[in-house]
């Protein structure tokens, strides 16, 4: 039975009874919400950045849909193994893409079934109706562990769609700075080569930023490195349309596997590529070393003249100040790149919620992660308050109001009803429901996505904006990228990663470390010779650690994946 929730036999014995006057307690759809006294729920996530209280405008809110405050616990080395012991790994857990620690807590029965007592029927109604495949799979997830002896379903997946049927927006979208390819004579850019060139003739032309300081072609960030040094890996994603995976990078056209050593390979031949900007001068001397926040701050003044990604680029760089001034950073990719997309997934990804087993609220804890897999929810985790940030016109277009237009240009934007900035008060628990490009049902026909919104597609304001649409002929980047259909799409499947074993993920760790370690230092290589010596060291230590059992996990991945992938075409 749930506890501290009331049951619908509870309920109607209360209303059968008499009402005590003066309750501290109401009732709400599936169980109590107190009046005084607001309940404090534990959120365990692997996925979370930051530690403590959620703050600022998401507070707010949750307090006031559901009195409740949330306490957000990230992962670090040990957390999971400390909650797990002690039985109680928190009210709400969020598991981030590797399967084994999920399965783990399944089998050591510390996560509630949500098939138990109507949990999922009574308090999350519009998940059940509206994302049973994605229950499916998380049910068969666990079917084994279960020897199917019943029907149990743990959690939901992140990043849920609507339909199979679509592919997600681009997300590698070679932000440049346009307005200095325009003063070179828009040049025609087939490869690496040429696109390297370009740069170099880019920092001639713009050597400081806006407050004096020396501008790089790319500024990376090492604390988003995982099993590889992240923007190498990504920059081969974005031009070779290979998906990252474990140790090396999966190209889902041919189901081939390219291991991150590969004699060659994609991942050694993009490094060889920021090696040779960086001895070019083109490389910010402070990306091993500095934060996310840290390169933020650099493409906002002018320091940065390339991204692989928009959110660490044009939507740094393009503030009116800047395109007022006819300076403007958009998407201008190299001929031959073929940048990945994902396919949509009525299943889901690989990240799961779910309810910790000793929470004395469950009903509540689903009550809120039914409220996010909502429209409201989820535009609210997105975009911030309904009628503060974002809102729908009469003909229920979607748009943003003028402080929503700050806040989605400048997290740092203040809240005019709430303590703190709007990034202040983003809500830290990842309830990723919904894929970025599902339907809105609220909506007159539109996306979650704000790039597409009717309202946000509209004529160039600047004239260096209107100079990209004229020189390229596309309304806009989705249009540009799809322009020639030069991209891969990743088949949207139910493939999620196999657990790795205890031993396994010792070797995992020394391995990755190593390669990473060794990849910083290629990276800042002086001479093509002391770039092949890390790259031998690197080959050297990581056979030494145990190099091949990796490899072979991701080969096994790999086939497991491509297996998947056919299924869907036969």
């Amino acid at each position: 039975m749930r506890k501290a929730a009331f049951s619908k036999k509870m309920l109607s014995v209360l209303l059968a009874g008499s009402m005590v006057v003066g309750s501290t307690s109401m009732l709400t759809g599936c169980g109590t919400k107190k009046k005084n006294g607001v309940i404090k729920l534990d959120v365990y996530s692997q996925l979370a950045n930051t530690q403590g209280m959620q703050t600022g405008w998401g507070a707010d809110v949750l307090k006031e849909k559901f009195n409740v405050e949330l306490n957000i616990i990230p992962d670090a080395d040990g957390v999971y193994q400390t909650r797990a012991q002690n039985g109680n790994l928190g009210d709400i857990v969020i598991w981030g893409s590797d399967s084994k620690d999920y399965v783990d807590a399944v089998q050591n029965d510390l996560l509630l079934d949500w098939n138990e007592d109507d949990l999922l029927t009574d308090c999350g109604p519009y998940i059940k109706k509206h994302m049973a495949d994605a229950l499916k799979k998380n049910s068969g997830l666990t079917k084994t562990i279960t020897n199917g002896a019943k029907d149990t379903t743990y959690g939901i997946a992140h990043s849920v769609a609507t339909n199979s049927k679509n592919h997600d927006a681009f997300f590698y979208t070679w932000d440049t700075r346009w307005d200095l390819y325009k003063k070179l004579g828009y040049p025609k850019i087939k490869d690496l080569d040429a696109f390297k060139n370009m740069l170099i003739k880019m920092h001639d032309i713009c050597p400081k930023d806006d407050n004096g300081n020396p501008t790089y072609a790319v500024s990376l960030w090492s604390d988003w490195d995982d099993g590889m040094v992240m923007y190498i890996k990504s920059t081969v994603t974005a031009y070779y349309g290979y998906d990252e995976m474990g140790i090396g990078l999966y190209d889902p056209q041919t189901g081939k596997f390219h291991d991150a050593l590969e004699e060659n390979g994609p991942y050694l031949q993009m490094l060889k590529f920021y090696n040779d900007l960086y001895r070019a001068g083109l490389v910010d001397p402070d990306s091993m070393t500095q934060t996310y926040d840290q390169m933020s701050a650099k493409v906002k003044s002018g320091g940065v003249l390339f991204s692989i990604f928009n959110y660490s680029g044009s939507l740094g760089y393009n503030t009116d100040a800047h395109l007022k001034a006819g300076k403007y950073m958009y998407c201008m990719k190299p001929e031959e790149a073929k940048p990945i997309v994902y396919g949509m997934n009525t299943q889901g990804g690989d990240r799961i919620t779910t309810i910790g087993a000793k929470t004395e609220y469950p009903d509540l804890c689903m009550e809120i992660i039914n409220y996010f897999a909502t429209p409201e929810g989820f535009m609210t985790y997105k975009y911030g308050p309904k009628g503060e940030t974002w809102d729908y016109d009469k003909d229920h277009n979607t748009y943003f109001t003028e402080l929503g237009k700050k806040t989605h240009a400048d997290g740092k934007t203040k809240m005019e009803k709430h303590k703190g900035s709007f990034q202040d008060g983003q809500i830290q628990a990842a309830f990723d429901t919904w894929a970025n490009d599902a339907d809105n049902p609220d909506s007159n026909g539109e996306t979650y996505n704000c790039d597409n919104w009717k309202s946000n597609i509209t004529t160039p304001e600047y004239k260096i904006q209107q100079d990209w649409v004229d020189k390229t002929g596309c309304k806009n980047l989705n249009e540009y990228m799809e322009k020639g259909g030069n991209y891969v799409v990743a088949p949207a499947t139910s493939y999620s990663a196999s657990a790795k074993d205890d031993e396994l993920k010792t070797t995992w760790k020394q391995v990755t470390t190593s390669i990473k370690e060794n990849s910083w230092n290629a990276i800042y290589a002086k001479t093509d010779a002391e770039f092949n010596k890390f790259v031998q060291k690197m080959k050297k230590d990581t056979a030494a650690y145990g190099y091949d059992e990796c490899l072979k996990w991701c080969e096994n991945e790999a086939a497991t994946r491509r297996s998947l992938e056919k299924a869907l075409s036969n």
